[in-house]
């Protein structure tokens, strides 16, 4: 059944418990207050407290040491906002260190252009990046039709033993790599019909970001600007406009350059940045990487403490009332 949490929509067991939705995101043993359907439950109580189609559940988490304000996608809970991926590096040491100076929990991995053991002999990614430690998210890239994609993410779930969580892409052209977003809409049905949990890039179009939700995506990532441009947050209204509308989480995914342009995505609202080119094309990737970790931090404390208002005149910082002469 689906349930509400923390204004995004979350699946449960059925006759599921506030204890048990706390197991799930990896939640029993923080320190948590819990409000359930705008009443406050005291601790010790969330095993009696029984959970309903539709409830509304709000978790604050106590701050401290990296732990708070997580991220949660498809049921699972991470603490890192930060998604990289794997392709671009000069080798797997290099990608193995920029990965661990991100901080990211969830990698995207290339299924045609990446060897996860379907090549015997040749060096496996997962060595550096093993799945014990982070998620590894197969994703569709290079697939420019839906049916091409299906069958990718069908290899990447057989790859690893029936994994489910997968990133969908269905490219355009090869010249911009914009979405086919018809394509993509096709794909991602056929996906989450086979049980699928599905992390989809698109255009930054707030309609279909809205289509792709209603379908059963697990979370929608419109993209910044075109893959690999590094021009930054192009169209930030259309991004706060998927925002407003969401239920699920929003994550810009591509066209991030620099730290500035991700935590600028943060500010705005979104749950997570991915990327790849921004910290591998960079001169020092290693160095980037840990520059980008700091930025989404940034970003997303400055959206949860809410800017000051744009004024158009100056104000002054100290009063004028109450000064001595």
């Amino acid at each position: 059944m689906n349930i509400i949490v923390n204004g995004l929509a979350t699946e449960v067991a059925e006759h599921a418990t506030l204890a048990d939705l706390l197991a799930q995101l990896d939640l029993a043993q923080k320190r948590i207050a819990v409000e359930h359907n705008q009443a406050i439950v005291p601790h010790g109580q969330y095993s009696t407290r029984p959970l309903q189609p539709g409830d509304s559940v709000e978790i604050v988490h106590a701050i401290g040491g990296g732990q708070g304000d997580p991220l949660v996608i498809a049921g699972k809970t991470y603490h890192s906002r930060l998604l990289v991926g794997t392709g671009k590096y000069q080798d797997l040491e290099q990608t193995r260190l920029a990965t661990e100076a991100s901080g990211a929990e969830i990698v995207t991995v290339a299924i045609r252009r990446s060897n996860i053991g379907q090549t015997p002999g040749e060096p496996n990614l997962l060595d550096v990046l093993p799945p014990e430690r982070y998620t590894i998210l197969p994703n569709t890239a290079g697939c420019y039709t839906a049916e091409d994609a299906v069958r990718t993410c069908r290899l990447a779930r057989e790859l690893l033993g029936g994994h489910k969580l997968v990133k969908l892409e269905v490219l355009g052209d090869a010249k911009t790599l914009y979405p086919d977003v018809i394509g993509t809409l096709e794909a991602a049905k056929t996906l989450v019909a086979e049980g699928f949990e599905v992390m989809v890039y698109t255009s930054d179009d707030p309609i279909i970001a809205k289509r792709l939700e209603e379908i059963g995506c697990v979370a929608v990532m419109p993209l910044a600007a075109p893959i690999g441009s590094g021009l930054g947050v192009r169209n930030p209204y259309n991004i706060l406009t998927i925002l407003e509308n969401a239920t699920v989480p929003i994550l810009v995914d591509a066209g991030v350059g620099t730290a500035s342009d991700a935590a600028i995505a943060m500010e705005l609202g979104c749950h997570g940045v991915l990327m790849n080119t921004a910290i591998a094309e960079a001169k020092n990737p290693v160095l980037m990487a840990g520059a980008m970790k700091k930025a989404i931090e940034a970003g997303r404390a400055a959206y949860l403490a809410g800017r000051m208002p744009r004024k158009r005149y100056a104000s002054a910082s100290s009063p004028l009332e109450g000064l001595f002469f």
